[in-house]
């Protein structure tokens, strides 16, 4: 009889990890808390929520997060193939509506007979039986112990989710619809809320300036710097936002024909577009402050918010001095470490953990070699960052600097992308064709 793989976590990398298995004709059991428990970031009773942005990025090849994405449609990620198919407009980026997304992964899951969801609360697990722990960055508990225990100890930095707001309590009459250069081809897919220099400054000073929520835990925390706080952004400078979440490149407002001084974008949450999201406003400012601030924002002057930006603990474990480039602990090799709690930062690349590490843990169970990635991939070269010797470890998204030089020396940075692209596919498409 073939041996059941537990999985332990029921987001983005635990039911990639899942499926994977299950698609190897492996029995498996796939453990979720919710919605008995709830961390701080989670409203939904489902599987795979996501708790921060609703986009997955770039789909553009050669962008880093692109390319991961089609790497991944190239090895049939479960999960990628749902984000697919729930995509809403976006410009160039992979955008989903929440709740679609998170059903459809759901009906893949429920789909395989193989698979047994179990509701409940998971504190402790046999490190010699073959596992994929995937419960995320917020793990607590017993189980946050036992983890700990068997990696040596875990680390950790904050991040935060930016607000909701409804569309009908936008003032159109202040924002314009349109997509940075262009990119999304029709009418815009963003809402995008111009501020002029007076508008912004004041916005600034007021943001800065406002109360924070403080709490214990929260006190010298680091924060991971692609989930920065805006208030913290902020308060590097008066022009840090202008040329990060709030820059006006490649806007024109119709009303002025001219690029605006500062913009906020907002974008569609779902694909009725009844709900936004401020893009890049992670925050940690109490409700009240946020309401107040963000309220600044002309086009946002009578928001209604229906979600206000949270600021939460992530715990990764030393992946350097834990893992093994297949996600398997390197002295408990049953044991596989997927998603957020590996080291890796991102939606997509928490589903090429998660991917990466339910293909092994079905070689394992069949008794078949593992499979490291080449390094030549996005996948291979962050599973080989992870466990590389590293002092100083912190949580990597994909990125290019990853990836191992070309043979020629290529000038144009947009050619040289896309010449990493052409090799990482063409590795990938190989490895892929000898993966069963």
């Amino acid at each position: 009889m073939t041996e059941t793989v537990d999985v332990i976590g029921g987001g983005l990398a635990g039911c990639e990890a899942a499926l994977q298995i299950s698609r190897r004709g492996i029995a498996v059991n796939l453990f979720e808390c919710k919605p008995g428990i709830k961390s701080p970031a989670h409203v939904s009773d489902s599987l795979c929520e996501l708790v921060c942005s609703n986009s997955l990025k770039s789909n553009d090849v050669t962008s880093a997060c692109g390319l991961l994405k089609e790497e991944l449609r190239a090895l049939k990620s479960a999960v990628i193939e749902c984000a697919d198919a729930c995509a809403i407009p976006s410009g160039g980026a992979l955008a989903v509506d929440r709740e679609k997304f998170s059903a459809a992964v759901t009906n893949a899951i429920e789909s395989y007979k193989n698979i047994t969801v179990r509701r409940g609360l998971v504190t402790d697990f046999d490190p010699g039986k073959i596992t994929v722990i995937a419960t995320g960055p917020l793990t607590v508990g017993l189980l946050n112990d036992k983890i700990a225990e068997l990696t040596g100890g875990l680390l950790h930095f904050y991040d935060a989710a930016a607000p909701i707001v409804s569309a009908e309590s936008i003032d159109t009459d202040f924002a314009f619809a349109a997509d940075r250069y262009g990119k999304g081809g029709g009418e815009g897919d963003y809402l995008n809320c111009p501020l002029s220099e007076d508008e912004y400054v004041r916005f600034v000073e007021e943001l800065t300036a406002a109360e924070r929520v403080i709490l214990r835990d929260f006190e010298g925390a680091d924060v991971f710097e692609g989930c920065m706080p805006v208030e913290v952004m902020a308060a590097r400078g008066r022009d840090t936002l202008r040329f990060g979440p709030l820059k006006p490149v490649g806007l024109t407002d119709p009303k002025t024909g001219k690029r605006p001084y500062a913009v906020v974008q907002l974008r569609k949450e779902n694909a009725e577009g009844t709900m936004y999201n401020l893009v890049g406003f992670q925050t940690n400012l109490k409700f009240g402050e946020q309401r107040r601030v963000f309220s600044m924002i002309p086009a946002l002057k009578n928001a209604e918010f229906l979600r206000f930006g949270v600021m939460h603990r992530n715990s990764f474990i030393d992946a350097p001095k834990a893992l093994n480039a297949d996600f398997s602990l390197k002295k408990f090799p049953n044991v596989f470490i997927a998603g957020q709690l590996s080291g890796v930062e991102g939606y997509a690349e928490s589903i090429a953990a998660g991917l990466a590490a339910g293909i092994n843990a079905a070689r394992r169970t069949k008794g078949g070699q593992a499979v490291v990635f080449p390094p030549q991939s996005m996948l291979g070269a962050l599973s080989r960052y992870l466990a590389a010797p590293n002092p100083n470890f912190q949580p990597m998204s994909a990125n290019f600097g990853l990836l191992p030089p070309l043979d020629a020396n290529i000038r144009d940075k947009r050619e040289k992308k896309r010449l990493y692209g052409v090799r990482a596919l063409q590795f990938v498409c190989i490895e892929a064709q000898n993966i069963v």
